[in-house]
């Protein structure tokens, strides 16, 4: 039998590979679903690329790469019998087998036996050898299948920095032995017991002992004194005070020298009479009960419980649409975008419309294919086969228990998470992010991404036209930008409920003074129509040049719609940064409308006695002792890495903090801080910094710097050749250049956001003359104005530029995703969808009819454009 064995892999020896050094063995998940081991019909590893397939993809790889020889892995999940002893260790069919494939965390070891078996298949007779058989098979196809079965996950191998270097226990956490000296700290009121400061202020878990941690750079933040405490006592951790929450607690480890976790920081922390716990359940202060309730005023429910709509018997339910998405812990900001995306038609035929097609023509390894990942997402949340309704029997067991265990556990987007993160420093981490910058982020992965197939963003693109007026001159300049997303400000002093706020902050304020329990906070109720008012005021503009005075002067800036989308996406903007550097939440509720007219914000254009600003650049000023040399040279500015590296530290992306300090004229971090605050929502926040060269000084450069340019002026040969050295055509260069007036790092992204379709510029021109026939003529008082040629396309963007489906103002919301907790580095995403008349609550997993939608606590909001009819 080993003769017959051996000669029958014979042919296939060739292909048959050991996983080397780097190779990422995919073993948990299907390339094109999300079929695995525990899928009814197993999972097919290759074994010479070593992707997975489940059993309706294999047979594609196979006729793709010629392929024979997979690996078939199928774990058999059963249920203990009755009177099996709790606790008992899952018995494993093989064990060596699936040494490193862990189990279903949706299924408890104590309650559920997992028999694993493997075998090699050869294609296309499906001839099944068992393992292990050792003695039958030649030793290079017995050390790939071991090496195999043994490989690592595939993700830990791709993402070293954010999987395998993840903070550690600390050495300390499980022997700390802390004193009873009777120390427990009130909920507020902290200060330093050395310096008096109240801020960036550290608990040391020994003794409770509160003291300030290290200085900043500009001298704020502390006196380095929780530092000199251990150096006394050598008490070697503290956890950080001021922005304690269930979801996070920042460790520090003196004598590690770094931060790290403590898995038992609930019981040190409720020693000193903190319980952390609490806080999630009660939605209280910093953990500590209010117990003085002899007013008989009724708690507040917390946002915890509202948004997720706790304590109803909210109703499960199942099928395509309704498949919920695994946290695989702090991933809920991403499920959330992808549930609402998915739930829009352009997104789902863009992908699962072309699934077929996109997966025929999709690379030898479609896991870093973006349309393979983006349509087996979509397929997977709407093909209904990851969540189907418990059997009858089932359903009866959960009743009678009071038990789901049997519910759908939804997909897992690990392949996914790891593609469209990967070399992103926020988002390949496994800590919590902005909803809102990683639906950006995944606005500019659809822009790349798109050549050649429909593109679905251009539901979401709509012109907004800024009007900058010069306070001076009185004269304007129009302008026109793209954008994805509608940012609503929330004036709190237009609170309905201000006096009642004024009252509660004086209360607090006496509190903190008189080291006693906070009272009850208030929720600011903040009318729309007054966010809509703030959105429309005129903003001032720092360092505004004025092209007249060709100096600068006072300048504001008022933003309204130039086209209106298809589908309206609003941010609320709940968070503001404190002391620490830290996005804190405001609390406060929106009465949000179900529908909405913005007809009254489309832009107007020039209008009669308005008088324009002239067309020039404001001029490039370089400092006199390195003028000379920059003039003269081609390489990179000079950037104070020192500086950008004390940015860094504060968790802002490295590439983003050195165009900080370089456009802040290495003025330092601070100024370089406040300029990462007004970017750090622009899609290109994080890309590096690129620069054309500096010219050769002409005859019109002046004696204080180069002169101003005109804005219709062609592009400099330095910055084309530049881009054309990147192998970009000169057409779409300088047309680039032209578009974004010289600025070669906005030319770069506009080249990958624009690709060349000189084949469909025709096509594209007769769109747009269509698409101008929608707008409805008397749409609104601004509707004649709107045609205005300074709010129109320019020729070059009707040829190549982006796709604008202008209409009406009118819209009606169908879902929202809220955040549960106090920054956006930490808590909790939900959303809401209206489905078929219903709303419809996805929470992780979770998929549930909604009782109560909190449309008031929502953060981004998506509104689909109501027909003219």
């Amino acid at each position: 039998m080993a003769a017959d064995l051996g000669e029958l892999l014979v042919p296939y020896m060739p292909t048959i590979r050991v996983p080397r050094t780097g190779d990422r063995v995919f073993k948990s998940e299907c390339a094109f679903s999300y079929d695995s081991p525990e899928s009814e019909g197993g999972l097919y590893v290759c074994m010479n690329t070593f992707l997975g397939f489940g059993r309706e993809h294999v047979e594609r790889h196979y006729r793709k790469t010629g392929q024979s020889v997979y690996m078939h892995l199928k774990r058999h999940v059963k249920e203990k019998a009755t009177g099996a002893a709790g606790g008992a260790i899952s018995r494993r069919r093989n064990g060596k087998v699936f040494l490193d494939l862990e189990l279903n965390r949706d299924f408890n070891g104590d309650e559920y036996d997992c028999e694993d078996e493997a075998k090699l298949v050869i294609f296309p007779d499906h001839f099944e050898i068992p393992l292990p058989n050792i003695e039958e098979l030649p030793a290079l196809v017995t050390i790939a299948c071991d090496a195999v079965l043994n490989a690592a996950s595939a993700y830990k191998k791709q993402e070293p920095d954010s999987w395998d270097k993840e903070i550690q226990v600390s050495k300390h956490a499980r022997s700390l032995r802390q004193q009873d000296n009777g120390v427990r700290i009130p909920p507020s009121g902290w200060k330093c017991q050395k310096c008096e400061m109240k801020e960036n202020l550290w608990l040391n878990l020994s003794d409770g002992a509160v003291l300030c941690g290290k200085w900043f750079f500009d001298g704020s933040g502390g006196n380095g004194h929780a530092l000199d405490h251990f150096k006394d006592t050598n008490f070697p951790l503290a956890v950080k005070l001021d922005n304690l929450t269930p979801d996070i607690a920042d460790i520090y480890s003196f004598d590690e020298e770094e931060a790290v976790l403590d898995p038992q920081i609930s019981e040190h922390l409720q020693h000193f009479g903190i319980d952390i716990i609490a806080i999630q359940r009660n939605g209280t202060d910093n953990g500590h009960h209010n117990t003085d309730n002899t007013n008989g005023v009724r708690p507040r429910v917390s946002e915890w419980e509202v948004i997720q709509e706790s304590g109803m018997k909210l109703k499960a339910v199942y099928g395509s649409g309704f498949t919920g998405i695994k946290n695989l812990g702090n991933s809920c900001y991403l499920g959330t975008i992808m549930q609402v995306l998915f739930s829009i038609p352009e997104f789902q035929r863009a992908y699962v419309g072309n699934l077929q097609r996109i997966y025929d023509y999709s690379p030898l390894d479609p896991s870093t294919d973006f349309s393979t990942q983006m349509a087996k997402l979509g397929h997977g949340l709407l093909s209904g086969l990851y969540s189907k309704p418990p059997m009858k029997s089932e359903l009866i067991e959960q009743v009678m228990k009071e038990e789901y265990k049997h519910q759908p556990k939804g997909i897992s987007l690990k392949m996914f998470k790891a593609l469209v993160s990967n070399g992103h420093p926020e988002f390949s981490s496994n800590r919590q992010q902005d909803a809102q910058k990683f639906f950006l982020h995944l606005i500019n992965l659809v822009e790349r991404n798109s050549v050649g197939l429909e593109n679905p963003n251009n539901a979401f693109r709509y012109l907004v036209e800024e009007r900058v007026q010069c306070c001076q001159t009185q004269k304007v300049r129009y302008t026109q930008k793209v954008d994805y997303l509608m940012q609503l400000p929330a004036p709190i002093e237009a609170a309905s409920n201000r006096e009642e706020l004024i009252a509660y902050e004086a209360k607090r304020n006496e509190a903190e003074e008189n080291m006693r329990a906070p009272p009850e906070p208030v929720r600011a109720r903040i009318p729309f129509t007054a966010c809509l008012q703030a959105f429309t005021e005129p903003e001032n503009i720092p360092d505004f040049w004025s092209s007249e005075l060709q100096a600068k002067s006072a300048g504001v800036k008022t933003s309204r719609f130039a086209s209106f989308p298809e589908y309206l996406v609003v941010q609320i903007k709940k968070f503001t940064f404190v002391v620490d550097w830290v996005p804190k939440k405001v609390d406060l509720s929106i009465d949000i409308p179900d529908f909405l007219d913005l007809s009254r914000l489309r832009g107007t254009g020039l209008q009669a006695g308005e008088q324009e600003l002239p067309d020039l650049t404001p001029p490039i000023v370089l400092p006199e002792d390195t003028r000379d040399n920059s003039m003269n040279s081609s390489d990179s500015p000079e950037i104070d890495e020192s500086a950008a590296m004390q940015l860094a530290e504060m968790g802002f992306p490295l590439e983003a903090c050195r165009k900080a300090i370089y456009y802040t004229g290495n003025m330092g971090p601070e100024m370089a801080f406040n300029w990462i605050i007004a970017h750090m929502e622009e899609p290109d926040f994080s890309e590096p910094l690129a620069l054309p060269t500096f010219m050769e000084p002409g005859p019109s450069v002046a004696g204080s710097g180069l002169a101003a340019t005109p804005l219709d002026n062609h592009p400099p040969e330095e910055s084309i050749a530049i881009l054309t050295s990147m192998g970009f055509p000169r057409r779409h260069t300088v047309q680039a250049l032209k578009a974004t007036n010289n600025n070669l790092e906005r030319a770069l992204d506009w080249i990958f956001t624009h690709t060349e379709r000189e084949e469909e510029e025709e096509e594209t021109s007769n769109a747009l003359s269509d698409m101008a026939d929608t707008t409805e003529p008397n749409d609104s008082a601004f509707s004649n104005a709107n045609m205005h040629s300074d709010s129109t396309l320019s020729p070059d963007q009707d040829a190549s530029g982006p796709q604008i489906k202008d209409g009406p103002g009118r819209y009606e919301l169908f879902a929202f995703i809220s955040h549960i907790g106090a920054s956006t580095m930490s808590g909790h995403y939900v959303c809401h969808i209206k489905k078929e008349g219903r709303w419809v609550i996805f929470n992780d997993h979770k998929v549930c009819l909604s009782e109560r939608p909190p449309k008031d606590l929502g953060y981004i909001y998506f509104y689909r454009r109501l027909s003219s009819s």
